[in-house]
């Protein structure tokens, strides 16, 4: 890929390969060239990521469903999603930056950046797989779950095979954050199982008061 023309062949080519074979992907991937190839692949990483969200949205078996409101919510879901993948592809590339200074990798901002749109290729499959979550609370946490930790296996690989970040530093880094992820995946399971339990009582009692309502008049 070139600042002139995106090839978006090498797009789908590069994804596949950093989801099959991440550590032969980034120990051979570009880490110069400027800063458009990253900038319209986080573009596209977002829109197809907002594009799953809408869907799960108008069909209302994932998470961004609200009442009848889901598709709107679903809606704003896409547009924030592009928004946000060029925002947390610089916000995303500097916290990778300090953790491959701590793991003694490479400091280079374009490397980071590169490195970040590569990882990026997980917003689509989380939000594909976010379905889950509209059908069973566990289940999508669980899969969520995977998803993350699979992410982070790619985090590996980017520090250690792009960024040339020292192995041991980065395995135990990468650890830490796993270990924390599933603690607060855990915890945020607890917390929608109570939210999606208030909810219900709450319809149940409005369904009840109105059927009162009904009778008495």
């Amino acid at each position: 890929m070139s600042n002139s023309s995106f090839d978006f062949n090498a797009l789908i080519r590069d994804s596949k390969e950093v989801l099959k074979d991440p550590k032969a992907y980034f120990s051979s991937m570009k880490t110069t060239g400027g800063f458009a190839e990253p900038v319209i692949k986080a573009l596209i990483y977002g829109l197809v990521a907002g594009i799953f969200t809408f869907i799960w949205s108008l069909l209302k078996i994932g998470p961004a469903t609200f009442g009848i409101s889901g598709g709107t919510v679903g809606f704003m879901a896409l547009v924030w999603s592009v928004v946000g993948a060029v925002i947390g592809l610089f916000i995303g590339a500097v916290i990778l930056l300090v953790i491959s200074a701590i793991c003694k990798g490479s400091t280079d901002f374009e490397s980071n950046v590169r490195v970040t749109a590569a990882l990026m290729v997980m917003m689509p499959v989380s939000a594909f797989l976010g379905f889950f979550m509209g059908i069973n609370i566990t289940l999508g946490t669980i899969v969520g779950l995977a998803v993350s930790l699979y992410g982070l296996y790619l985090l590996y690989h980017g520090l250690v095979q792009a960024l040339k970040a020292n192995a041991g530093s980065s395995r135990v880094l990468v650890l830490v954050l796993a270990a924390l992820t599933i603690l607060f995946s855990l915890l945020g399971m607890g917390a929608r199982k109570k939210a999606a339990s208030y909810l219900k009582d709450f319809n149940t009692g409005q369904l009840q008061e109105y059927y009162e309502d009904s009778v008495n008049n």
